[in-house]
Parts: structure tokens; C-alpha cells; sequence
């Protein structure tokens, strides 16, 4: 689900700041009667992810430069595709160039690695998630591309469900104290609990648990983890996971695998913006 508009606005007043602050010396040279027209083309196969982002660079750099989109966020594109073309004042479009491929190589990056998982496990009845490793600032941005790619999204923040994790549970004294507290604070929100190995996992389901995080397991633990499970909790496999191991941890029969790396080892994708 796209973002707010407001944090769409801020994220860009933010980049646009850091980038033209007093304004663009270099895109003065520049005659304001210049108009132009220019294509945004993609140099490689990827997802399109971070259109409206890129809308909000040109509405604050100067308004009347008109964008048409060829292709919209979670389409896949080819190499040298024509993505957009847009006409306006030479300089604005300068001034915003760069900010704007910025937001666009960066959540198309995330959207192309988050479909590469979701091809990877195609088949199976897994979800890929993603997890708070994110750009600082483009939290909720980032998790807009995994989507465009296909993947799901985990808890936004820490404010939207509890996780516990081994040294929640190493202050808290237990699995099971930790557990009932948490049902007590929040009854009505979503609470995961992480164990390290089987045995956890057994005392994390005797006290209740609906829903865990099985942290680094061997594909053996996750096959033992699934089998001890019987369907009472939702179980997520996490750590340890790339291209190569995914769709082994997956064929474990495991409900959920979160993958850091989509939102923390993304590779930007190519896009080249020249006038015509």
C-alpha cells in the first residue's frame, strides 16, 4: 500500500533539501525559457518501484513540468525500456534529476530483490517478509517496493506488534513469563516470540505461543520445528537466508521466511535520464 502523501512530501522535502539546499548553482547557467524534453529510460531487467516519489521531486522543483509514466510501480521492465518522458524547463528537470532517480533506483532496487526471492519460492505456499533493516528514513517506503516485488511485510515498526527476542526474554526471565506478560499488556495485538531450537520452540508452544520466529535453524530443525509444530503456531524461518537457500528452507513447510536483505543488500537499479 502506498504511503501517506505527507510522508511522501517530507521524504522528498528531506532528499531535495540535502541535494539543492540554497539552490542548484550549476542548473542556473541555464536559461529559464529552455524547454526540453527528456526520457527516463531503465538500463537493465528489473521492478519499477518509487513513481510517486519521483512525482513529488518534480511538484517541488518546479511544477509545470509535465511527466507521462510508461510503466507503473510492480511492473517488470527490460532492458532499455522507456519508463518516462517528460517536458519543462531545462533546469528544473536538472535540478531534480538526480533526487529523483535517487528515490527510483533505490525502491526499484528493493522491488527487483523481493521479486527475485518471491520467483525463487514460486510453487510453495510461503510468504517472503521483510524486517526493520531499512534505510533509515525510508522505512515505510521500502516496504511499499518489497511489495511491488511481491513480497509481504512484516511489523512496520515497534509500535505495531511485540517480538520478542532472546534478550527480551533473557530480561523478562523466561519464554513463558515473558509470554504472559505480553498477553497481558496487549491483548489484542500481534505477539511473536523468538526461539534459537527445538526445545525453545516446545516451551514457547506449551505457554501459548500463536506465532514464531524460528532464528537460524538448520533445515533439519525446521523440518523437526514443523513436525513438533502440528499447526498450532505460525512459524517464520529467519537468518541464514539468500537466493540459494531460500527455497530449500521454504519446502521445510514453514509459513513465513523474513529476509533482511531485501531492504539492507539491495543493488540500485540502472535508470538513465537524457533529453531528447
Amino acid at each position: 500500500m502506498l504511503p501517506d502523501r505527507e510522508l511522501i512530501r517530507e521524504d522528498v522535502r528531506r532528499a531535495l533539501a540535502e541535494d539543492v539546499g540554497g539552490g542548484d548553482l550549476t542548473a542556473a547557467l541555464i536559461p529559464s525559457r529552455n524547454q526540453l524534453q527528456a526520457r527516463l529510460v531503465c538500463r537493465q531487467q528489473a521492478v519499477l518501484s518509487g513513481t510517486a516519489w519521483v512525482d513529488e521531486v518534480f511538484l517541488q522543483v518546479d511544477r509545470s513540468v509535465d511527466l507521462q509514466w510508461h510503466l507503473a510501480d510492480g511492473d517488470c521492465l527490460q532492458e532499455n525500456s522507456l519508463v518516462c518522458t517528460m517536458q519543462g524547463a531545462a533546469a528544473s528537470i536538472l535540478t531534480a534529476e538526480r533526487t529523483g532517480l535517487n528515490f527510483l533506483q533505490t525502491l526499484s532496487g528493493t522491488a527487483t530483490l523481493a521479486a527475485s526471492y518471491v520467483e525463487a519460492v514460486q510453487g510453495t505456499a510461503v510468504n517472503i517478509l521483510d524486517t526493520r533493516k531499512t534505510v533509515p528514513g525510508l522505512r515505510l517506503a521500502q516496504k511499499y517496493a518489497v511489495s511491488c516485488g511481491g513480497g509481504a511485510n512484516h511489523r512496520m515498526g515497534l509500535y505495531d506488534a511485540v517480538l520478542i527476542k532472546e534478550n527480551h526474554i533473557a530480561a523478562a526471565g523466561s519464554i513463558p513469563a515473558v509470554l504472559e506478560q505480553a498477553r497481558s499488556l496487549y491483548p489484542e495485538a500481534p505477539i511473536e516470540i523468538e526461539v534459537e531450537n527445538p526445545d525453545e520452540l516446545e516451551t514457547a508452544l506449551k505457554a501459548g505461543a500463536r506465532w514464531v520466529l524460528l532464528d537460524n535453524f538448520s533445515l533439519q530443525q525446521l523440518h523437526e520445528a514443523v513436525a513438533l509444530n502440528q499447526g498450532r503456531a505460525r512459524l517464520e524461518a529467519s537468518g541464514g537466508v539468500d537466493l540459494q537457500t531460500v527455497r530449500a528452507i521454504a519446502a521445510t513447510g514453514v509459513d513465513d521466511i523474513s529476509v533482511g536483505a531485501l531492504t539492507k543488500n539491495l543493488q540500485a537499479v540502472d535508470f538513465s535520464l537524457l533529453f531528447i
